[in-house]
């Protein structure tokens, strides 16, 4: 496995990239288009990822990349990044700012660098595989997940109840039902808060590699743990059941639920 601090000034310098394309744009009354699966695209989105594939093409050439707007290139295999310009692209186009930019650096399946940029407010989550998770920004808070000791004092986050299909909703209804309050909304920005320690459990269906890659290592790096629905690791081409916690001492009720 590659030194994953070799390529953390590149991810760094890819999301300053990608943070000055997207501020001009927000609040702007930007129009979004919408892509096959009904969810919304604009030129921010696009105008973010092509800043960092320019950062990554100039920074390390023989490495692949997989992004939301423009798909993969290069490399099939071995060292990859993955790239979400705007997760969140709703929030972005309220003028919320719980979007943010997703930049992770991939060994085969194991995610190595996560950073979490939030371009408006400045905060940055950045996680490093084997190391502790940093955080910076104006607003407050310290990385580091929170001890829970039962599900029935988590906070519980999610998107939105549209995500689960007739397959996944009983798990979730039968994990919300344990927990002591659910939350909606937050994409990206509720994983950062979550390795701040302010929530406990997120659950989220059918996500990409480029909404979940960035957030393994931010969140191991402050103590908490990302899977999939049955708690084994999380794969490129799987079918993106994530479930993150806070205290992994909470894994295995969780998972009997969501079973």
């Amino acid at each position: 496995m590659s030194a994953p601090t070799d390529y953390l000034d590149v991810a760094l310098a890819a999301a300053d990239a990608a943070a000055e394309a997207v501020r001009p744009y927000f609040r702007t009354g930007l129009t979004a288009d919408d892509k096959s699966d009904d969810s919304p695209v604009t030129l921010a989105d696009r105008a973010a990822e092509q800043a960092m594939r320019a950062v990554l093409g100039e920074r390390c050439p023989g490495h692949g990349i997989i992004g939301e707007e423009f798909g993969a290139t290069g490399a099939g295999e071995g060292l990859r990044w993955v790239l979400d310009p705007i997760d969140g692209t709703r929030a972005f186009i309220t003028g919320r700012t719980t979007f943010g930019t997703l930049i992770a650096l991939v060994e085969d399946e194991t995610p190595l660098i996560g950073v979490i940029d939030q371009p408006i407010t400045r905060e940055r989550w950045v996680g490093v595989a084997g190391r502790p998770t940093v955080f910076t920004g104006p607003l407050g808070g310290k990385a580091g997940c929170r001890p829970c000791g039962s599900l029935g004092q988590a906070e519980l986050s999610c998107t939105s109840p549209d995500i689960f299909t007739a397959e996944t909703r009983p798990g979730f209804d039968r994990l919300r039902a344990a927990v002591r309050r659910t939350s909606w909304g937050g994409d990206c920005y509720g994983f950062g808060l979550l390795a701040l320690g302010q929530i406990d459990v997120i659950v989220e269906s059918g996500l990409k590699p480029w909404d979940w890659a960035a957030l393994v290592p931010v969140i191991e790096g402050a103590g908490g743990s990302v899977t999939d629905w049955a708690g084994n690791p999380l794969r490129l081409e799987g079918p993106g059941d994530i479930l993150a916690l806070g205290d992994p001492n909470l894994l295995d009720e969780a998972v009997r639920l969501l079973a």
